[in-house]
């Protein structure tokens, strides 16, 4: 992983979400100028008061951002946050150099769209580093962090649809999967994974498994797995049973509170990783 420049300023491009603001304190903490891109609709305005400088724009303003980068002596970057994904049908404004970039994108999901709009910023001599550089706490841990383990049978459901958010993310497609007596109810799609807890533990009634993991060839620069506490609250719901995420490849925000939340409502939350057998240990 690229060490960062901590005497320069820092770039941060920020979608919604809390990401961004932590990102910001951190990065000032280590005594670096952020200079920041909000999101319109997106990023929360909080942003402006711990960034030193900020920028607002519309999806798709790739040569505005360029710009602002190159007039704040920008040479490093980091994307955190989230972006809707069914913005990219509606509320976009591209400018000239994101509408070229978007025609040249043959396969327009989160990984192909990222990567691309990273290698640009590259391209203008604005290095893209990983999200996580001045946040290693967030990373998902490993074990039992509630007070209810999983079952032998919610064990069997987690290796189930382990293996297929494996698939569905090796296909670009999503990070989470909704299961129970291993039968497949939902796959992450663009929705986004409340959206799709709430699709899978409708049908599941009760006892749904969420499976949350990172892509097979994920980019630390961007778009890692990430819950918090509403994913709890989704999850609780609609009565759901296990929230089983890969530990030290996903962020996990506001621990304490959403543990809590979990033992309220009697859910399971583990960290598991996968050895080289394909065996599941937490």
């Amino acid at each position: 992983m690229t060490e960062a420049n901590d005497a320069a300023p820092i770039g941060l491009i920020a979608g919604g979400g809390q990401f961004p603001l932590l990102f910001a304190e951190a990065a000032r903490a280590r005594g670096r100028k952020v200079v920041a891109i909000a999101h319109v609709n997106e990023t929360a305005a909080q942003l402006e008061e711990l960034a030193d400088v900020t920028v607002w724009v519309k999806l798709g303003q790739l040569g505005k951002i360029i710009s602002f980068f190159h007039r704040e002596k920008v040479r490093e970057a980091v994307f955190a946050g989230t972006i809707t994904k069914t913005r990219i049908f509606h509320d976009i404004l591209p400018d000239f150099k994101g509408l070229t970039l978007w025609g040249k994108i043959d396969r327009r999901q989160d990984d192909a769209i990222l990567r691309a709009v990273a290698a640009s910023l590259e391209e203008e001599g604005i290095r893209v580093l990983a999200s996580t550089c001045y946040l290693d706490h967030l990373f998902f841990p490993q074990g039992v962090l509630t007070r209810r383990k999983p079952s032998a049978e919610q064990m069997d459901d987690i290796r189930f649809g382990w293996a297929v958010a494996r698939e569905v993310g090796r296909l670009d497609i999503g990070q989470c999967v909704v299961v129970r007596g291993r039968s497949v109810l939902a796959v992450e799609a663009i929705e986004g994974t409340d959206a799709t807890i709430r699709r899978g533990g409708t049908l599941a009634g009760s006892g749904a498994v969420v499976v949350k993991l990172k892509k097979p060839n994920q980019d630390f620069r961007f778009d890692l797995p990430a819950t918090g506490v509403t994913t709890i609250e989704t999850l609780a719901e609609v009565k759901g049973a296990v929230l089983a995420v890969e530990a030290g490849q996903s962020l996990m925000f506001d621990r304490a509170a959403m543990v809590a939340a979990a033992d309220r409502a009697g859910l399971v939350v583990v960290g598991l990783s996968e050895n080289g057998q394909g065996e599941l240990t937490y």
